[in-house]
C-alpha cells in the first residue's frame, strides 16, 4: 500500500487537539518518523491519480523519484528534530500549523503536476503565515500581513503562469522546461512565482521582515521549507535557465552583505538563508548534473545546518527574551551547550572541512569550475568566505562573546539541547562520511563512503570526492582569511541598535503612501458624488416624487373649479387646500375612493 507522505502530516495535524501534555507532544513528533517512514517505503512512479478538474486532464498526487524522495528524507528528518526541540510547547496553533505547513511542502515535492503543485503550494502560504501570527505580538501581525501579501502575489505569478503554459501546450505536467523552446509568458511567470518564494530579489524582503518576527519553534520550522521546496520546483522545472547562474550570483552576495550590517541575530541568520538559496540557484542555473545534484545535497545539508542555528538562536530568545546583538553577549558562561551546539551549524554552514556544508557546497563549486564558468565560480567562492564573516563568526561572537551584558539566564530546556544534538549530529557525520547523502542524489551511481560518480544525460560520468588536498588546503586559506578579516576589522564590525533598509522599504513607505492617496482621492470623490447626487440629484428626485402626485390632480381639478366660478384667491386657496391635502393624503374616505377610479379610468384609456 503507497502512503502519501504528506497526508500523514495534513492529517494528523487535524487530531492534534484531541491529545493534552506529554501526549501531544509525543504524538506531534511521531507524525514526521511515520511520514519518513512513508518516504523510505515509496516505490518509484506516479500514485494517486485524479481526473476532477474538467478539461486540465490528469492530476497525479504523488510522483516518486530520487529527487522527490531526497527532499522527502531531510523535509521529514528535520521535522523530527524539530518538534524534538518543541517539546516544551503546548500551543496547538502552532502544532497543528507546523504540521499543515511541512505537510504542503511534502505535497508540494511529491507533486506529479502543475495544479497539484499549486494547490499545495498555497496550503504552505497559509499554514507559514501562522506560525507568524501566533507570536501575537504586534511587530508579528504587520509582518505576517505584509507576508501574505508578498506570496499572494508570487501565488499569483505561479497560477497565471500555470494557466497560460496550459493552454499554449494543451498539457499541466510539471517537468523540465526546455531552456531553449519553452520560453514564453507562461514559464516566465512560473519561474517569477517560484523566485518569489526563493527569496530572490527583490522579493527577499518579506524572509527577513516575516522570520525574526514568528515563534521560536516556528522560525525553526520556517527556516527550512519554504525556500528549499522553491530550490525543489526550479531542480524540477528550470535546469540550465542560464538567468538563474545571475539570480544565484546577486542572491549570494546580497545575503552576506545584509547580514553584516544587521544587528538582530535572528535577522543575520535569516539573510544568510537568502545566501546560502544563492548558491542552489546558480548551480540550477548551471544545469549539469554536478551541479544538480549539488544543490540537492546543498539544500538537505543547508536545512540541517540553518535548523540548529535557528534553535540556538531560539534557545538565547526562550531565556533571554532579547535578539539584538547590542544586548547580548557574554552567554557563554550560562548557555555552554546552546553556544558548541550552534557553533557546529555555524562551522557547516561555513563549509569547513568535516562537516556537512564542505561536502555539498563543494559539489556546486566544482560543477561550475568544470563548466569554465569563471565568474559565477569566483562569486561562489568569495561568497563562501563571506558566509564563515557573518554566520561563522558573527553570530557566535557578538551572542554568546563580545561584551558581557550581565545576563545570567539558565541553559536551554532539556528538549531544546535534544533537537540541536540529532542536527549537530547530521552536520559532523555527513562531513566525516557523505556516502549515505551522495547515495540518495538523483544522478549519483558508484557511491563509496567518501565519493561517487555523477553521470550526466549523454551517459558522461564525473568522478567526485570533495576531500583532495587542493580543495582542502583552498578552504581552509580562505576561511582563515575570512577569520583575520574579522578580527582587523572587529571595530567596523561591531553594530550599533540600528535599523537596516532593505527592499521592503519601499513597500512600507509605498504602501502608507498609497493607502493615503487612495483614502484621500477615493473618499474626497465619494464626497463630491455624495454631495453632487445623493444630497442634491436623490433630493431633487425625492421632492418630485413627493409633490408631483399632488400637483397633477391640482392642475387636472383647476378647470372643474374655473367652470364652478371660483377665481382668484378664492380658487388659489382652494387650490393650496387640496395641494396640501392631497400631500398628506387626508381626504375623506369617499372622494379617496372616487379619486382612485378615475386615476384607474384614466390609466385604461392611455394603455389602449
Amino acid at each position: 500500500m503507497t502512503i502519501h507522505p504528506a497526508f500523514v502530516l495534513i492529517i494528523g495535524a487535524l487530531l492534534v487537539p484531541l491529545f493534552k501534555g506529554r501526549a501531544r507532544s509525543l504524538y506531534v513528533i511521531s507524525l514526521p518518523v511515520l511520514a519518513l517512514l512513508a518516504v523510505y517505503a515509496l516505490p518509484s512512479g506516479n500514485f494517486c491519480n485524479l481526473s476532477w478538474l474538467a478539461g486540465f486532464g490528469e492530476m497525479t498526487l504523488l510522483r516518486s523519484d530520487k529527487l522527490a524522495k531526497a527532499f522527502g528524507f531531510i523535509f521529514t528528518i528535520n521535522a523530527t528534530a524539530a518538534f524534538i526541540y518543541a517539546f516544551y510547547l503546548r500551543d496547538n496553533t502552532q502544532h497543528v500549523s507546523a504540521l499543515l505547513y511541512i505537510g504542503g511542502a511534502l505535497g508540494a515535492v511529491f507533486a506529479g503536476d502543475l495544479i497539484t503543485l499549486y494547490i499545495f503550494w498555497e496550503v504552505m502560504a497559509i499554514a507559514s503565515t501562522m506560525l507568524i501570527l501566533a507570536r501575537r505580538s504586534k511587530r508579528s501581525f504587520g509582518a505576517a500581513f505584509r507576508y501574505v501579501l508578498v506570496h499572494i502575489l508570487g501565488g499569483l505569478f505561479l497560477l497565471a503562469g500555470i494557466v497560460i503554459t496550459f493552454n499554449t501546450s494543451g498539457s499541466i505536467a510539471f517537468s523540465a522546461f526546455d531552456p531553449e523552446t519553452g520560453r514564453h509568458a507562461g514559464t516566465w511567470l512560473i519561474l517569477l512565482g517560484f523566485l518569489v518564494n526563493a527569496a530572490a530579489p527583490p522579493f527577499s524582503a518579506w524572509l527577513s521582515d516575516a522570520y525574526p518576527e514568528g515563534t521560536i519553534t516556528g522560525s525553526v520550522i520556517l527556516s527550512a521549507y519554504t525556500t528549499k521546496t522553491a530550490v525543489y520546483a526550479l531542480i524540477r522545472g528550470f535546469p540550465g535557465w542560464e538567468v538563474l547562474m545571475v539570480v544565484g550570483c546577486v542572491m549570494a552576495l546580497y545575503g552576506i552583505i545584509y547580514a553584516l550590517l544587521e544587528n538582530d541575530m535572528r535577522r543575520i541568520l535569516a539573510y544568510s538563508i537568502i545566501n546560502q538559496v544563492g548558491f542552489m540557484v546558480c548551480a540550477v542555473g548551471v544545469g549539469t548534473a554536478m551541479c544538480l545534484d549539488g544543490a540537492v545535497a546543498h539544500a538537505f545539508c543547508h536545512i540541517i545546518y540553518k535548523s540548529l542555528l535557528w534553535m540556538s538562536a531560539g534557545a538565547v530568545l526562550y531565556r533571554v527574551g532579547m535578539s539584538k546583538c547590542t544586548e547580548l553577549g557574554g552567554l557563554y558562561k550560562s548557555m555552554p551547550w546552546s553556544l558548541w551546539l550552534g557553533t557546529v551549524g555555524a562551522l557547516a554552514i561555513s563549509a569547513v572541512p568535516l562537516t556537512s556544508g564542505f561536502t555539498s557546497k563543494t559539489m556546486i563549486l566544482y560543477g561550475a569550475a568544470d563548466e569554465k564558468l569563471f565568474i559565477p565560480w569566483l562569486i561562489l567562492e568569495i561568497a563562501s568566505a563571506g558566509v564563515f564573516l557573518h554566520a561563522g563568526i558573527k553570530f557566535p561572537y557578538f551572542v554568546f562573546f563580545a561584551k558581557d551584558r550581565g545576563h545570567r539566564v539558565q541553559e536551554a530546556p532539556k528538549s531544546m539541547i535534544g533537537g540541536m544534538l540529532i542536527l549537530a549530529f547530521f552536520c559532523i557525520f555527513l562531513g566525516l562520511f557523505p556516502g549515505p547523502l551522495y547515495s540518495i542524489l538523483p544522478h549519483a551511481q558508484n557511491v563509496s563512503a567518501f565519493a561517487l560518480d555523477v553521470v550526466d544525460v549523454d551517459g558522461h560520468a564525473h568522478h567526485f570526492t570533495a576531500w583532495k588536498f587542493a580543495k582542502v588546503i583552498t578552504q581552509m586559506q580562505l576561511l582563515l582569511l575570512s577569520a583575520l578579516t574579522f578580527f582587523v576589522w572587529i571595530k567596523w564590525l561591531k553594530r550599533t541598535d540600528t535599523i537596516v533598509l532593505d527592499t521592503d522599504w519601499f513597500y512600507r513607505r509605498g504602501g502608507g503612501f498609497f493607502y493615503r492617496t487612495m483614502d484621500r482621492v477615493l473618499n474626497g470623490a465619494n464626497r463630491i458624488v455624495h454631495a453632487t447626487f445623493i444630497d442634491r440629484f436623490i433630493g431633487w428626485i425625492s421632492h418630485i416624487a413627493r409633490t408631483a402626485p399632488s400637483r397633477f390632480a391640482v392642475t387636472l381639478l383647476t378647470p372643474v373649479w374655473r367652470a364652478q366660478g371660483l377665481r382668484d384667491k378664492t380658487l388659489d386657496a382652494r387650490q393650496k387646500a387640496f395641494y396640501e391635502d392631497a400631500r398628506l393624503g387626508a381626504f375623506p374616505v369617499g372622494a379617496t375612493a372616487i379619486f382612485a377610479v378615475v386615476l384607474l379610468g384614466l390609466l385604461f384609456l392611455f394603455s389602449n
